[in-house]
């Protein structure tokens, strides 16, 4: 299996490879569902099983420590909060944190996407101590909101979740409706 998420080509090498007999890539049939809920088909190839096309072509194994990748908006909250640090151009765990691993995030449709994810946290949430997080439902979280422990929010169908500023949630399930108004 080879999986990567850079490619560095010569472009030479291409053309010939192109003007000869080209590359035959196997098509991948990926069923999504549109922003409208409309089901879709999506026809992608695997850029990297062209690597069979060139003569000594290189693959080179990158450790984790080395390559965060950002898939999801749970990968987001993870790079984006206090569990790393950027140190000359790269995120290293914030040696703070107890544990080597980071913590599971799951988080809900309500922030598959980004500009939902970034509408739902006005700051991103202390997580130093945080092992596991799952987000369902409409949830918003507030300012200097920390998250410790295991921490489960599920906010009920047509309900509504919106976590105040300063919040601390440590090994807490939140469900149901909740809004916390300051006077």
């Amino acid at each position: 299996i080879f999986n990567t998420n850079n490619l560095w080509v010569n472009l030479r090498a291409v053309k010939r490879v192109m003007d000869n007999d080209g590359m035959d890539l196997e098509i991948i049939v990926n069923n999504k569902v549109s922003d409208a809920g409309e089901a879709v088909i999506q026809l992608e190839t695997a850029v990297g099983a062209a690597i069979k096309h060139f003569k000594n072509a290189h693959g080179i194994n990158v450790p984790r420590s080395r390559f965060l990748p950002v898939k999801s908006c749970s990968d987001l909250l993870l790079i984006t909060s206090d569990l790393y640090l950027l140190e000359h151009g790269r995120l290293v765990m914030n040696p703070q944190r107890m544990f080597l691993s980071t913590p599971v995030i799951k988080l809900g449709d309500h922030f598959k996407k980004v500009a939902a994810f970034q509408k739902r946290f006005r700051s991103i949430p202390e997580m130093l101590e945080l092992d596991h997080l799952t987000v369902a439902g409409d949830v918003s979280f507030g300012r200097g909101v920390i998250l410790r422990g295991t921490v489960i929010i599920v906010a009920n169908e047509g309900a509504k979740i919106e976590l105040p500023d300063g919040t601390i949630l440590e090994n807490k399930l939140v469900s149901g409706n909740l809004q916390l108004t300051d006077h």
